[in-house]
């Protein structure tokens, strides 16, 4: 999840640009690290990673971390609050094959717990974006909340780590480019790319 800005008395111009919050939502504890419920926050460390940036601060409920991205101030978050209640302080999406993301400028919660909590207490407000990071649908008639708890296998994590280094191409992007541009460049990579992991069985 991209929120932009935070105070409306920011002076922003192209040598003061505005700052970015990149947000990913995940469960907190060493039981939830690998699971396909915490993508987002694997993304927002490997972003951190990427860039330099500790996380270190714990603020709102959440771990955080700042640094500037080529001139951008870039705020990194982790909500602490579990999936469910995120919207007190990145998603992961059971509607996208395993791999597969799409960058969107707003949208619907799409049935997702954390999207709702975040909507809640935003007052309603949906006009927020957000990279969504498919992590595939439960197997038969698998319960989806064990599916989501569920490490990852040797193939599924080929494919979740590869697309956390796109999406770490694609915050990047966000910020050198701008949103709709990188999101219409972006989403057309990402069309077809569900074809070609066809062939790697889950």
């Amino acid at each position: 999840m991209l929120l932009r800005s935070f105070s409306k008395r920011c002076f922003c111009t192209a040598i003061n640009p505005r700052p970015w919050l990149f947000v990913g939502l995940g469960n907190p504890g060493d039981k939830y690290k690998g699971t396909r419920h915490n993508v987002g926050f694997e993304l927002i460390d490997a972003f951190a990673a990427s860039q330099g940036i500790p996380m270190e601060s714990v603020f709102f409920k959440a771990t955080f971390g700042k640094g500037l991205v080529n001139g951008v101030p870039v705020f990194l978050a982790k909500p602490q609050t579990y999936m469910n209640l995120s919207g007190e302080s990145f998603h992961d999406d059971m509607d996208l094959p395993c791999g597969v993301l799409r960058l969107h400028p707003k949208g619907n919660h799409g049935r997702h717990n954390g999207l709702k909590s975040v909507i809640y207490h935003f007052r309603g407000n949906r006009e927020f974006p957000r990279l969504r990071i498919g992590i595939g649908k439960p197997p038969g008639q698998m319960d989806p909340k064990a599916f989501l708890l569920q490490k990852f296998n040797a193939t599924a994590r080929e494919r979740i780590d590869a697309a956390l280094q796109e999406g770490v191409d694609a915050l990047k992007q966000v910020l050198s480019k701008g949103l709709t541009e990188s999101a219409r460049c972006f989403n057309t990579e990402q069309k077809y790319k569900h074809l070609r992991l066809q062939t790697m069985p889950v």
